[in-house]
């Protein structure tokens, strides 16, 4: 605690009675006096950070590349889903028509399917395109060539507008139970090898930013512990002239939230650089594929939240500091 931390101090313990004449502290000077030195500390600690650019800088970029990973895990995992939600391949409801079924009928069903909301696209592949198309791709066409009639029957390929499986099921099971339908297939396959990606993805990035933020709160609390080590004379001086715990442990405090601060906020930097450099790359690869597909940046959302959890761990990392070594130093 420097000089201005000790003539608060003394200001906040100068009021005492002194015979018939009584100089009361209100509680509104108090609350200003208490206001008025955590100003102070907040400003000593952006101070006490730029008068050692080179350790408080190396700290701080430690913090931030913790943090960085597994914000770019998250973003990598946001931007994979929102790319498949868009592709092509969504999940798709094959419904195989009775033989007898009219073609009036159907397209009335037909028509009733595209306009619900539950309903992407309904596309109609008639018999003949269905034999054509079976012919092409399995190579008998000439045995075929022979046969009387089609045995084929009409099929409706429903894609729904959503990925949701009980969604899907449920969908499934309506477009069972009408008249015109013979059979109902789900492939469900892929839909459900992507959401066991998609949740091994958010497992890991949720594993990886528990383990870093552990490595964030030592880094915190090994800086503050020599913050505390290298002030021990200031601190005994304090404590001498009455300064309580709550009033030393003030200033680590603020000192750690300024490293989690400026932490975060390198570590939004770092994972907004990375993104720009791959968005090129990406959308170059997204249109040879006919895609518009584009990278979501971090913006303003993972901005807050990043400079928010960091500053959040160093006050916590300082915290514990604090916890452990100013209790433990006592004048004599």
């Amino acid at each position: 605690m420097n000089s201005p931390l000790r003539a608060s101090q003394a200001q906040a313990e100068r009021p005492r009675s002194t015979g018939a004449v009584t100089a009361r502290t209100s509680g509104g000077d108090r609350l200003r006096s208490w206001l008025g030195h955590h100003r102070e500390m907040w400003h000593e600690s952006w101070v006490r950070f730029f008068a050692s650019p080179m350790s408080s800088g190396m700290t701080a970029l430690v913090i931030a590349i913790a943090l960085a990973l597994p914000a770019a895990l998250q973003l990598g995992l946001t931007n994979f889903q929102r790319a498949v939600a868009g592709w092509d391949g969504q999940p798709q409801i094959s419904v195989f028509l009775h033989k007898g079924a009219k073609q009036e009928a159907v397209s009335a069903w037909t028509d009733k399917l595209r306009a619900d909301p539950l309903v992407a696209e309904v596309t109609y592949i008639s018999p003949e395109q269905a034999l054509a198309e079976f012919q092409q791709a399995s190579g008998l066409g000439d045995a075929l060539v022979g046969m009387d009639s089609n045995p084929l029957p009409a099929v409706l390929l429903v894609r729904p507008s959503g990925s949701d499986s009980a969604a899907l099921e449920a969908l499934a099971e309506r477009l069972r139970e009408s008249a015109l339908t013979d059979s109902v297939v789900l492939d469900m396959a892929w839909v459900q090898r992507l959401a066991q990606l998609t949740e091994l993805g958010r497992r890991m990035s949720l594993g990886l930013a528990f383990l870093l933020a552990l490595g964030v709160l030592l880094v915190v609390v090994n800086s503050i512990r020599l913050h505390i080590e290298n002030r021990r004379e200031e601190i005994l001086v304090v404590k001498l002239v009455g300064g309580t715990d709550a009033f030393v442990r003030r200033p680590f405090l603020y000192t750690g939230l300024v490293y989690g601060l400026v932490g975060g906020l390198i570590a939004w930097l770092l994972v907004s650089v990375g993104v720009w450099l791959l968005a090129g790359p990406v959308s170059g690869l997204a249109g040879s594929y006919g895609s518009g597909f584009e990278l979501d940046g971090p913006g303003v959302t993972y901005l807050l939240g990043l400079a928010g959890g960091a500053a959040l761990l160093g006050l916590t990392g300082a915290w514990l500091a604090v916890a452990r070594h100013i209790s433990a130093i006592q004048p004599r």
